[in-house]
C-alpha cells in the first residue's frame, strides 16, 4: 500500500517542478522582450555630435512620467454620460 502513496508524492513533486520551470522560463522571456538596450555610440556618432551638437538615433524616446501622470489624472477627472437604455 505504500507504493501508490510514493507514486502520488513523486508525481506531485514532478508537476511542481514543471510549473516552477515554466514560470521561470516565462519570466526570462518577458524580461528579455521588454528590455531596451542602451544606445551604441561609435566614433562617427561622436564626430556628428561635435559637428551638429546633437545625435539622432532610431532608439525609442524615454517615457515622460510627469506627462503620463497628468494625462491619467485628466482622463479620470472627466465626466461620463450615462449609457442609454436600449429597448
Amino acid at each position: 500500500m505504500t507504493i501508490p502513496g510514493f507514486f502520488w508524492s513523486v508525481l506531485w513533486f514532478f508537476l511542481g517542478a514543471l510549473v516552477a520551470y515554466a514560470w521561470i522560463s516565462m519570466r526570462r522571456k518577458i524580461r528579455k522582450s521588454i528590455e531596451v538596450p542602451p544606445p551604441r555610440i561609435d566614433q562617427d556618432d561622436i564626430r556628428r555630435i561635435e559637428e551638429k551638437g546633437s545625435l539622432l538615433t532610431d532608439d525609442p524616446e524615454p517615457l515622460d512620467l510627469e506627462q503620463i501622470g497628468r494625462e491619467e489624472d485628466e482622463f479620470w477627472s472627466e465626466t461620463w454620460d450615462e449609457p442609454e437604455e436600449l429597448y
